[in-house]
C-alpha cells in the first residue's frame, strides 16, 4: 500500500456520514492525502486552485431536496471547463435507485461506477485498476499536454507494446493525437484499422470526425446514420450527426437528431442548448422554450450558469405569445444572477423582446440601449447573442448602436463569425449601406492592428504579434498585406518557438490564396519557400 501513500482524493458527497466512511474506506487502503466537499459548487472551487489524482462523487448530490447539480452535471461542467484532465481517474458512486439512469447516460465517460454498498476490497479493486491504466498511459498524455504530439504520438507504439493489455487504448489514443495536430487522414487510417477487426462505436465516431475535418461531410453523416442505428446510445454519434445535418443545411433534421438523443439521454445540459436554438433558428418555439425551460432548470446550481439561456428563454416565449411567462423568466435572471456585465445585457436584451411583444416600442428602444452599453463592457457574450441584439437595433433604426455591436463581433477573433456573414446582418434588414461603412471601418481597424503587431514584433513579443495579425485577418480576410503579413509572422514564430499545426495551417492557408488571387505577388515564392523549410525543419510531412 505503500504506493498509495501520495496519492491525492477528492471526495464529493453531501452526507457526512459517507463522506467519514469514505475517508475511513481510503485510509486502510493506504490512501491518506484526502480532502471532501459536500456539493458540486464546493468541489468546482477546490479543483479550480488544484488537481487531485482520484475524485470519488456521489451521483445524487442534491439529496432529498435536490437542490444542486447531480455527479453527471458536476462531471460535464468539469470536463467543459478543462478543470480536470485526462489522467484524472474519476469514479461515480452511485446506489442501485439511480444506477440505470447513471449508466444510460454514461457518455461523459467517468472512470468507473461503484454500486452502493460495496467494501473496501471493492473500491481498493476499482481504484487499482484504473491506477493501473493511468500509469500505463500517463507518459503519453504528459508528452501531448507539455505540447509534444510528435513524441507523444511516437510513444505509442512503444507504450502498446510494453502494455499489450492496453493496446486498443493506446490506438485510440494515437489517432486522437492524430486529430488534434491537424493530420485527419492518418488518424482515419488507425479508425479505419480498429473497424476492420471490431466494430468499436468510439473507433465509427472517430472516422466520422475525420471525414468531416476532410470536408467529407456527407460521408461523415452517413457513416454517423449507420453508427447510431448500430449502437443507440452511443450519444457523442448524434450530437456529430446533427453538426453534419446543420452543415448540409438541414436544420429540421438536426433538431429531430437531437430530440431523438435527448429522449435517449435527457440530462446533458450543453445538448438540450443545443436543441434548444436548432429550434430556435427553425421557428420552433414550443420545442425551443421546452429545452431551453430544462437548462434553465438543470443549470440553476452550476458555478457556470450562463444568462443567455433566459434570453433564448424569453424569445421562445414571447414568440409564442406567453408574456407573463417571459416576465417571471426576466425575474428570475434578475433574482438568481447578479453582478456582471454579462447578465446586465442579457437582462436590458430580454425585457426589450417583452417591451416590443407588449407594444411599448419607446420602452423597447431604452432597454436595447441600455443592453448595447452592457455589451460594451462585457465579456465572453456570444455572436449569436450579440448578433440578435444587432438585429433587434435595425429593426428600431438604431442604425449607429447597431454597427457598433456587430463591429465588436468581428473584433473577436476567436469566433467563427465571417466578415461576409456580418455584413448579411446589414443587408438582410435593407440596410447595405450600413454594411459598406461596417467594412470600410472593419479595413480601417486591420491597418491599425498591422502597426501594432509590428510594435510587438519589435518588442520581441512573436507570439504576441501573431494573434494581433490573427485578429487583423479576421477584419479584413481578402486584404493581399494582411494576409501577407499573417503569413510572414506565423512563419517566424514558428521557427523561433516550434512547431504549431493550427498555425502552420493557417499560414499555408493564406499562402495558397495569395497565390490564387495575385500569383505574381513578390513575397509568394519566399514565403511558400519558408514554408516547406520550416515543415522539413520540424519533420513535418511534406
Amino acid at each position: 500500500m505503500q504506493e498509495n501513500a501520495n496519492l491525492t482524493v477528492l471526495i464529493v458527497d453531501p452526507n457526512q456520514g459517507m463522506r467519514a466512511s469514505l475517508q475511513n474506506m481510503l485510509n486502510q487502503a493506504g490512501i491518506t492525502r484526502v480532502e471532501s466537499a459536500m456539493n458540486a459548487s464546493t468541489a468546482i472551487k477546490q479543483l479550480a486552485r488544484r488537481g487531485y489524482d482520484i475524485i470519488l462523487c456521489e451521483y445524487d448530490l442534491g439529496g432529498a431536496a435536490g437542490d444542486g447539480q447531480d455527479g453527471q452535471q458536476l462531471l460535464e461542467d468539469l470536463r467543459h471547463h478543462r478543470l480536470i484532465t485526462a489522467s484524472t481517474i474519476f469514479i461515480m458512486l452511485t446506489s442501485e435507485g439511480v444506477y440505470d439512469k447513471v449508466v444510460s447516460a454514461a457518455e461523459l465517460t467517468p472512470t468507473d461506477y461503484v454500486l452502493k454498498p460495496f467494501t473496501v476490497e471493492m473500491l481498493s479493486t476499482r481504484i487499482k485498476r484504473a491506477l493501473e491504466r493511468r500509469s500505463a498511459l500517463l507518459p503519453v498524455w504528459q508528452l501531448a499536454a507539455a505540447g509534444k504530439p510528435r513524441e507523444a504520438i511516437r510513444a505509442c507504439a512503444g507504450a502498446a507494446s510494453a502494455h499489450p493489455r492496453y493496446a486498443l487504448d493506446f490506438l485510440r489514443l494515437k489517432a486522437e493525437l492524430h486529430v488534434a495536430n491537424g493530420e485527419a487522414a492518418e488518424a482515419g487510417a488507425i479508425y479505419r484499422q480498429v473497424l476492420a477487426e471490431r466494430p468499436l462505436g468510439w473507433a465509427g465516431l472517430g472516422l466520422a470526425r475525420t471525414m468531416l475535418a476532410q470536408g467529407a461531410v456527407e460521408d461523415a453523416r452517413d457513416t454517423l446514420a449507420a453508427l447510431v442505428q448500430a449502437n443507440p446510445r452511443l450519444m457523442a454519434a448524434y450530437d456529430l450527426l446533427a453538426r453534419c445535418h446543420e452543415q448540409l443545411d438541414a436544420k429540421d433534421e438536426a433538431q429531430k437528431v437531437l430530440e431523438e438523443a435527448v429522449t435517449i439521454s435527457p440530462h446533458m445540459v450543453r445538448r438540450l442548448r443545443k436543441l434548444g436554438e436548432v429550434a430556435l433558428e427553425n421557428g420552433d418555439a414550443e420545442a425551443a422554450e421546452k429545452s431551453f425551460k430544462q437548462v434553465v432548470s438543470k443549470a440553476r446550481y452550476s458555478e457556470f450558469r450562463n444568462p443567455e439561456d433566459h434570453v433564448n428563454l424569453v424569445k421562445a416565449m414571447v414568440s409564442r405569445g406567453d408574456v407573463a411567462g417571459a416576465g417571471g423568466v426576466i425575474r428570475d435572471l434578475e433574482r438568481s444572477l447578479r453582478g456582471s456585465a454579462n447578465v446586465d445585457a442579457c437582462k436590458a436584451y430580454s425585457n426589450a423582446l417583452l417591451q416590443e411583444k407588449m407594444g411599448n416600442l419607446g420602452a423597447a428602444v431604452a432597454e436595447l440601449t441600455n443592453a448595447v452599453s452592457a455589451a460594451r463592457t462585457s465579456s465572453g457574450l456570444s455572436p449569436a447573442i450579440k448578433i440578435g441584439l444587432a438585429q433587434a437595433c435595425l429593426e428600431h433604426r438604431m442604425d449607429e448602436q447597431a454597427s457598433n455591436v456587430m463591429l465588436s463581433v468581428m473584433g473577436d477573433a476567436g469566433n467563427q463569425v465571417t466578415v461576409d456573414q456580418a455584413m448579411n446582418v446589414f443587408v438582410r434588414a435593407g440596410r447595405p449601406d450600413l454594411a459598406d461603412g461596417m467594412g470600410q471601418q472593419l479595413r480601417a481597424q486591420a491597418q491599425i492592428l498591422l502597426g501594432v503587431a509590428d510594435e510587438k514584433r519589435n518588442m520581441g513579443d512573436v507570439r504576441g504579434a501573431v494573434q494581433t495579425l490573427l485578429e487583423a485577418l479576421h477584419m479584413a480576410p481578402g486584404n493581399l498585406q494582411v494576409m501577407v503579413a499573417v503569413a510572414g509572422g506565423i512563419l517566424r514564430q514558428v521557427n523561433e518557438l516550434g512547431w504549431d499545426h493550427a498555425l502552420g495551417e493557417v499560414a499555408h492557408e493564406q499562402i495558397e490564396r495569395l497565390r490564387a488571387i495575385d500569383p505574381g505577388h513578390p513575397r509568394l515564392a519566399a514565403l511558400g519557400d519558408e514554408f516547406l523549410q520550416a515543415k522539413r525543419k520540424y519533420g513535418i510531412s511534406t
